[in-house]
């Protein structure tokens, strides 16, 4: 079955795969494509030690490209580096030219001239706001962003900061703008696809649900952790101007209490490590140095499985008989 997005995206199921920090590679996107969905490379895949500079990284990223090609001829994604004074969108963006990726991510930033060069070497743009409203979304759509990602407050990472639910987010993002629109926070398994399916998404965008699978270069240890607690384990505080959320590690009772008590950004983000805080917990296992940060839809993730049986159980309604028979014997195989 095929919809708006899976047509713009030249993909078999509407299932999107969020770039996650440090947690991609090219093993992992690959899968995700080969198994009908989009896979995106992140600003930092495929990275076992932190990059000394935004050039280190973005050369990363193209060894990361190239590999993937190697393991997929299905499209894929890859995340625009913009930088805080928007200086270095344009070598990643010649980068993407370069190597010929499909789709770009785009993260906040409206620029003009940013989605002007994509659109002009017809690279499919989807667009994310940290905090997604009416007006961002509709200037993304007449800036020429072919899908918006309509991001709720039960998402991982770096939590949007207005508390508004995925079940509120979905619809009042689908009813402003004409593009499609795609799910994202807390999905956890297919009710939740077809939840945002009827709320007016055409598609869906996961991440925590894919820290767990078996290619995701993220620690076992975190894996495991996710696959033993619940929404209910989850702590919240806030660096402000963003909210993080966390499952508990060493680390993070003293973040929540800096929190209640009215700590500012200056006192929490030393607190949290600072910029590695993700990459020492979740990239390398180390508890005691970091937060390991997801959506509130793990409660329904039960064990760390393939992404093409992850990918299987949530694109169930969009999966024909033929290629349902094929997919139970791939992932009966592995």
């Amino acid at each position: 079955m095929k919809n708006r997005v899976t047509e713009i995206l030249n993909i078999r199921y509407p299932i999107i795969q969020a770039p996650m920090y440090f947690l991609t590679n090219a093993t992992f996107v690959a899968a995700v494509s080969n198994a009908g969905g989009l896979g995106i490379i992140g600003p930092n895949a495929g990275q076992d030690t932190l990059p000394d500079s935004r050039f280190m990284a973005l050369e990363r990223m193209r060894e990361q490209i190239r590999k993937t090609k190697q393991l997929t001829d299905k499209p894929f994604g890859a995340t625009l580096i913009n930088g805080p004074d928007m200086s270095f969108w344009r070598p990643t963006a010649e980068m993407f030219v370069e190597e010929k990726v499909d789709v770009v991510l785009v993260n906040e930033v409206l620029d003009a001239e940013i989605f002007e060069f994509l659109k002009q070497h017809r690279i499919k743009i989807l667009y994310r706001a940290l905090t997604p409203d009416v007006a961002n979304s509709q200037q993304a759509e007449k800036l020429g962003a072919d899908i918006i990602v309509a991001t709720g407050f039960d998402e991982g990472g770096t939590v949007p900061l207005r508390i508004i639910g995925t079940f509120s987010i979905v619809p009042m993002i689908a009813d402003s703008v004409k593009i499609p629109v795609l799910a994202a926070g807390g999905i956890g398994d297919v009710r939740g696809v077809r939840a945002a399916m009827a709320l007016g998404a055409e598609g869906v965008w996961i991440g925590s649900l894919f820290l767990t699978a078996q290619e995701n270069p993220a620690d076992e240890k975190v894996k495991q952790l996710i696959v033993s607690s619940s929404a209910e384990d989850l702590l919240l505080f806030r660096t402000l101007p963003a909210y993080y959320r966390t499952l508990p590690t060493p680390l993070s009772p003293r973040l929540a209490e800096l929190d209640a008590h009215g700590a500012d950004r200056a006192p929490l983000v030393p607190a949290m490590n600072g910029y590695p805080s993700l990459w020492q917990a979740m990239r390398l296992g180390n508890f005691d140095k970091g937060v390991v940060s997801t959506g509130t839809g793990i409660s329904m993730i039960k064990s760390v499985r393939t992404v093409a049986a992850i990918v299987a159980d949530l694109a169930q309604d969009f999966i024909t008989q033929p290629e349902k028979q094929k997919s139970d014997d791939t992932v009966l195989s592995l």
